[in-house]
C-alpha cells in the first residue's frame, strides 16, 4: 500500500467525504450528491471544524482523499471525570478498499485518542453492518453495549 497521510479535513474535502458517506447501501439513502452540494454539508463542516472536541480526519494517498473518520472527544463525570474518544463515520473509498487502509485509520484514531488523554475509545456501527463488526472485533474492539436511537 502506498503511504497514507492522516490529516484534519478542510472545506475543500467536503465533497469527497460526502461521496464516501454515500457510497454504500445505507448512505445512498441518506446523502445527496446533486451538484451543487447542499449548503448544509458545509455548515456542518464549519461547526465540526470550530469545535475543539471534534476532529474530522481524512486519509490521503498520492494527493487524493481515500478515507475519512470523525473523532469526538467526550468529557464526562463517569470514570473519575475521564475523557473518551468516539469514532464515527468511518469510510474508505471504493478504490482503496481491501488493502488495510481501514485498520491504518483506526490505529491512527486510537493513537490520537491516547495522545489526547482518553481512557477509552468507543464507536458505534449500524446493526446491519456485519462485516464492519467483524473488522472492529479483529482490531480489538468489544461489542459491550447495545445502542438505541430515536428519530426526531
Amino acid at each position: 500500500m502506498t503511504e497514507i497521510a492522516m490529516r484534519r479535513a478542510t472545506e475543500a474535502d467536503v465533497a469527497a467525504i460526502v461521496a464516501m458517506l454515500a457510497d454504500d447501501p445505507l448512505g445512498a439513502k441518506r446523502e445527496d450528491l446533486r451538484a451543487p452540494l447542499a449548503e448544509s454539508y458545509f455548515a456542518a463542516f464549519r461547526a465540526i471544524d470550530a469545535d475543539p472536541n471534534q476532529f474530522l480526519a481524512v486519509a490521503e494517498r498520492d494527493g487524493v482523499v481515500v478515507g475519512t473518520l470523525q473523532l469526538t472527544f467526550v468529557p464526562g463525570l463517569s470514570h473519575k471525570g475521564a475523557l473518551r474518544g468516539q469514532i464515527e463515520a468511518v469510510r474508505v473509498s471504493a478504490s482503496a478498499r481491501g488493502v488495510g487502509l481501514g485498520g491504518t485509520m483506526i490505529d491512527w484514531a486510537v493513537e490520537t485518542c491516547c495522545k489526547r488523554g482518553c481512557i477509552m475509545v468507543q464507536l458505534t456501527s449500524d446493526a446491519t453492518r456485519k462485516d464492519a463488526h467483524r473488522f472492529y472485533e479483529r482490531l480489538g474492539f468489544t461489542a459491550s453495549h447495545v445502542g438505541f436511537k430515536q428519530a426526531l
